[in-house]
Protein backbone atom coordinates (compact mmCIF):
# COMPACT_ATOMS: atom_id res chain seq x y z
CA UNK A 1 0.00 0.00 0.00
CA UNK A 2 1.72 3.59 -0.76
CA UNK A 3 1.90 5.88 1.76
CA UNK A 4 0.20 9.36 1.10
CA UNK A 5 1.13 12.38 -0.09
CA UNK A 6 -0.29 14.43 2.58
CA UNK A 7 -0.29 13.03 6.63
CA UNK A 8 -2.96 15.69 7.59
CA UNK A 9 -5.13 18.08 5.67
CA UNK A 10 -2.61 21.08 7.31
CA UNK A 11 -0.60 21.59 4.15
CA UNK A 12 -1.92 25.08 2.79
CA UNK A 13 -1.45 23.39 -0.88
CA UNK A 14 -3.56 20.36 -0.09
CA UNK A 15 -6.24 22.27 1.53
CA UNK A 16 -6.67 25.25 -1.09
CA UNK A 17 -6.49 21.89 -3.55
CA UNK A 18 -9.64 20.66 -1.31
CA UNK A 19 -11.10 24.22 -1.61
CA UNK A 20 -11.23 24.62 -5.31
CA UNK A 21 -12.45 20.85 -5.53
CA UNK A 22 -15.15 20.86 -2.81
CA UNK A 23 -16.83 25.00 -2.70
CA UNK A 24 -19.27 24.69 -5.46
CA UNK A 25 -20.44 21.17 -4.55
CA UNK A 26 -20.72 21.90 -0.53
CA UNK A 27 -22.67 25.00 -2.09
CA UNK A 28 -25.40 23.79 -3.99
CA UNK A 29 -25.58 20.69 -1.42
CA UNK A 30 -26.76 23.22 1.08
CA UNK A 31 -28.69 25.43 -1.48
CA UNK A 32 -30.70 22.71 -3.22
CA UNK A 33 -31.41 20.48 0.52
CA UNK A 34 -32.46 23.39 2.75
CA UNK A 35 -32.78 26.87 0.09
CA UNK A 36 -30.96 30.06 -0.42
CA UNK A 37 -32.37 31.63 2.49
CA UNK A 38 -29.70 30.05 4.50
CA UNK A 39 -26.95 31.67 3.16
CA UNK A 40 -24.79 28.18 1.22
CA UNK A 41 -22.05 30.57 0.94
CA UNK A 42 -21.58 31.23 4.36
CA UNK A 43 -21.83 27.65 5.69
CA UNK A 44 -19.08 26.83 2.99
CA UNK A 45 -16.67 28.77 4.38
CA UNK A 46 -17.60 28.13 7.99
CA UNK A 47 -17.41 24.31 7.15
CA UNK A 48 -13.61 24.97 5.75
CA UNK A 49 -12.39 27.24 8.67
CA UNK A 50 -13.94 23.98 10.64
CA UNK A 51 -12.17 21.78 8.68
CA UNK A 52 -8.62 23.87 9.19
CA UNK A 53 -9.17 23.80 12.84
CA UNK A 54 -9.55 20.40 12.78
CA UNK A 55 -6.83 19.83 9.80
CA UNK A 56 -4.56 17.57 12.22
CA UNK A 57 -7.12 15.15 13.29
CA UNK A 58 -8.72 14.94 9.65
CA UNK A 59 -7.54 12.68 7.39
CA UNK A 60 -7.17 13.30 3.57
CA UNK A 61 -9.13 10.91 2.46
CA UNK A 62 -12.14 12.01 5.12
CA UNK A 63 -12.06 15.02 4.09
CA UNK A 64 -15.07 15.51 1.74
CA UNK A 65 -16.79 13.14 4.02
CA UNK A 66 -16.12 15.46 7.21
CA UNK A 67 -17.26 18.67 5.02
CA UNK A 68 -20.44 17.70 3.92
CA UNK A 69 -21.34 16.18 7.65
CA UNK A 70 -19.87 19.85 9.05
CA UNK A 71 -21.82 21.83 6.24
CA UNK A 72 -24.91 19.98 7.15
CA UNK A 73 -24.79 19.91 11.18
CA UNK A 74 -24.04 23.87 10.85
CA UNK A 75 -27.02 24.24 8.38
CA UNK A 76 -29.20 22.00 11.04
CA UNK A 77 -28.27 24.53 13.99
CA UNK A 78 -29.20 27.63 11.81
CA UNK A 79 -32.79 25.88 11.13
CA UNK A 80 -33.20 25.77 15.15
CA UNK A 81 -32.02 29.28 15.17
CA UNK A 82 -34.27 30.66 12.81
CA UNK A 83 -37.17 28.98 13.99
CA UNK A 84 -36.88 30.39 17.04
CA UNK A 85 -36.73 33.99 15.56
CA UNK A 86 -39.60 33.69 13.25
CA UNK A 87 -41.46 33.61 16.36
CA UNK A 88 -40.77 36.82 17.51
CA UNK A 89 -40.82 38.44 13.89
CA UNK A 90 -43.62 39.23 11.89
CA UNK A 91 -42.73 39.62 7.91
CA UNK A 92 -44.36 42.67 6.12
CA UNK A 93 -46.53 41.76 2.41
CA UNK A 94 -45.32 43.93 -0.26
CA UNK A 95 -46.97 47.04 -0.72
CA UNK A 96 -47.49 47.63 -4.46
CA UNK A 97 -46.61 45.81 -7.41
CA UNK A 98 -46.98 46.81 -11.09
CA UNK A 99 -47.72 43.25 -12.12
CA UNK A 100 -51.68 42.95 -13.28
CA UNK A 101 -53.66 41.12 -10.47
CA UNK A 102 -54.34 38.37 -12.92
CA UNK A 103 -50.61 37.54 -13.63
CA UNK A 104 -49.74 37.86 -9.82
CA UNK A 105 -52.56 35.14 -8.89
CA UNK A 106 -50.99 32.66 -11.88
CA UNK A 107 -47.78 33.11 -10.98
CA UNK A 108 -48.56 32.33 -6.75
CA UNK A 109 -50.32 29.80 -7.70
CA UNK A 110 -47.91 28.09 -9.99
CA UNK A 111 -45.30 28.78 -7.52
CA UNK A 112 -47.42 27.55 -4.57
CA UNK A 113 -47.98 24.31 -6.98
CA UNK A 114 -44.29 23.84 -7.61
CA UNK A 115 -43.31 24.26 -4.32
CA UNK A 116 -45.76 22.15 -2.63
CA UNK A 117 -44.81 19.21 -5.21
CA UNK A 118 -41.60 19.44 -4.45
CA UNK A 119 -41.79 19.81 -0.81
CA UNK A 120 -44.25 16.05 -1.05
CA UNK A 121 -40.71 14.66 -2.82
CA UNK A 122 -38.67 13.01 0.08
CA UNK A 123 -35.57 14.51 0.59
CA UNK A 124 -33.23 12.32 -1.44
CA UNK A 125 -35.22 12.29 -4.90
CA UNK A 126 -35.80 16.28 -4.05
CA UNK A 127 -32.10 16.56 -3.54
CA UNK A 128 -30.85 14.60 -6.99
CA UNK A 129 -33.99 16.38 -8.87
CA UNK A 130 -32.37 19.78 -8.08
CA UNK A 131 -29.08 18.84 -8.52
CA UNK A 132 -29.47 17.47 -12.12
CA UNK A 133 -32.31 19.48 -13.75
CA UNK A 134 -31.37 23.08 -12.21
CA UNK A 135 -27.76 22.99 -11.80
CA UNK A 136 -27.13 20.78 -14.18
CA UNK A 137 -25.02 17.62 -12.51
CA UNK A 138 -24.69 14.75 -14.43
CA UNK A 139 -25.44 11.59 -12.44
CA UNK A 140 -21.94 10.23 -11.81
CA UNK A 141 -21.59 13.88 -9.95
CA UNK A 142 -24.77 13.65 -7.75
CA UNK A 143 -23.65 9.78 -7.39
CA UNK A 144 -20.54 10.70 -5.66
CA UNK A 145 -21.62 14.06 -3.88
CA UNK A 146 -24.78 11.78 -2.25
CA UNK A 147 -22.58 8.62 -1.82
CA UNK A 148 -25.15 6.18 -3.73
CA UNK A 149 -24.83 4.20 -7.41
CA UNK A 150 -25.27 5.93 -10.20
CA UNK A 151 -28.78 4.06 -10.88
CA UNK A 152 -29.86 4.99 -7.58
CA UNK A 153 -29.67 8.66 -8.69
CA UNK A 154 -31.69 8.04 -12.46
CA UNK A 155 -33.96 6.24 -10.30
CA UNK A 156 -34.26 9.20 -7.86
CA UNK A 157 -34.43 11.44 -10.40
CA UNK A 158 -37.09 10.07 -12.68
CA UNK A 159 -39.41 9.06 -10.22
CA UNK A 160 -38.99 12.78 -8.24
CA UNK A 161 -40.20 13.92 -12.25
CA UNK A 162 -42.83 11.24 -12.69
CA UNK A 163 -44.10 12.69 -9.10
CA UNK A 164 -43.74 16.33 -10.27
CA UNK A 165 -45.60 15.84 -13.76
CA UNK A 166 -48.57 14.46 -12.20
CA UNK A 167 -49.01 17.05 -8.99
CA UNK A 168 -47.99 20.22 -11.70
CA UNK A 169 -50.58 18.55 -13.78
CA UNK A 170 -53.66 21.08 -14.06
CA UNK A 171 -50.89 23.70 -15.31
Amino acid sequence: MPTPLFKNVCDEQFFSKLYDQYSKDLHDFIYYKYGEHFDPEDKVHEAFIKLWKNCKRVAPDKAKSFLFTVINNITLNDIKHKKVVLKHQKLKPKEHTHETPQFIMEETEYLEKYQAALAKLPEGQRVAFLLNRVEGKRHKEIAEMLNISRKAVEKRIYTALEKLRREIDGI
